[in-house]
Parts: C-alpha cells; sequence; structure tokens
C-alpha cells in the first residue's frame, strides 16, 4: 500500500506562521512504513539519516499545536488528560512547534546534525531558545 504525495514541496507564511510543505509518501513494508521522499528530489541520499523517532515526535507536535489553535482542547493540560499522557512530557512536545522551519526541514529531510537528537530538542540536555538564531547557534547548524 502506497500513500501518494499530492503537491510539490514549498514554503510559506500562513496567519503569521512559517508553513513547510513536504510531499512524502508512505509506503509499507510488512509490518513497517516507511517514508519516501519525492520523485526528483535532489537531495544527497548517502547522507542523510532519517531519525524517526524524531519525526514521530514533530508530527505530534504540530497536530497537537493544532488541536489546541482549533479550539478542540483548551491547553496542554487537557490534551494530556484526552491522551492520558504526563502534561510536562506534553508541554516539552510542543516547544517543539518553536523550531526555526529550516531546522524542522533539515530534520525532516534527515539532514541535521548527528547530535539533533529528540532528546536535545524537547530541551532536556540545554533548554531551546525561542530565537531562531539562537536555536542554529545552539545546535551548530551551520555545521549541517
Amino acid at each position: 500500500m502506497v500513500i501518494a504525495p499530492s503537491g510539490k514541496s514549498r514554503q510559506f507564511e500562513s496567519g503569521g506562521r512559517s508553513v513547510t510543505f513536504v510531499p512524502l509518501s508512505i509506503k509499507r513494508r510488512h509490518r513497517t512504513k516507511m517514508i519516501v521522499p519525492p520523485e526528483g528530489d535532489t537531495g544527497l541520499r548517502g547522507t542523510t539519516s532519517m531519525d524517526l523517532p524524531l519525526i514521530r515526535t514533530l508530527g505530534k507536535a504540530f497536530y497537537w499545536e493544532r488541536l489546541i489553535e482549533s479550539g478542540e482542547v483548551a491547553n496542554a493540560t487537557e490534551l494530556a488528560r484526552l491522551f492520558k499522557l504526563e502534561a510536562g512530557w506534553v508541554s516539552e512536545v510542543l516547544r517543539m512547534t518553536l523550531l526555526a522551519p529550516d531546522i524542522v526541514r533539515a530534520i525532516l529531510d534527515g539532514r541535521q546534525p548527528r547530535h539533533l537528537n529528540l532528546h536535545a530538542v524537547r530541551g532536556r540536555q540545554k533548554e531551546v531558545p525561542l530565537d531562531w538564531n539562537e536555536q542554529r547557534k545552539l545546535f551548530d547548524f551551520d555545521s549541517a
């Protein structure tokens, strides 16, 4: 089974937020799912390292943010109660939505620096600043 992408990769502003759309395909292979980049993608495939737990958690973060913004849940505490999760963990994950768009894109493309993992992005090692330039410095992002 293949869930095919629709549209082209693009980045735009919407409602004061930077939005990155990546048309990925999801292929099922037995019990696993594989993310496949769009056809014609010229990125270097040999140097990528897809961190699936990080990508999944990033997806959750943006999904949960949408639930809060749409009013389906009032806040992170209610969201934690709804999904039977720890409120502190939900808050850590939601902070991932504040990452710079180029950092998010690099994570989705598997081009993030090796030390940029779920533990670091959730602010467990060092608090992640709100300023995007400071985030790039913290994660040594120019070297990615």
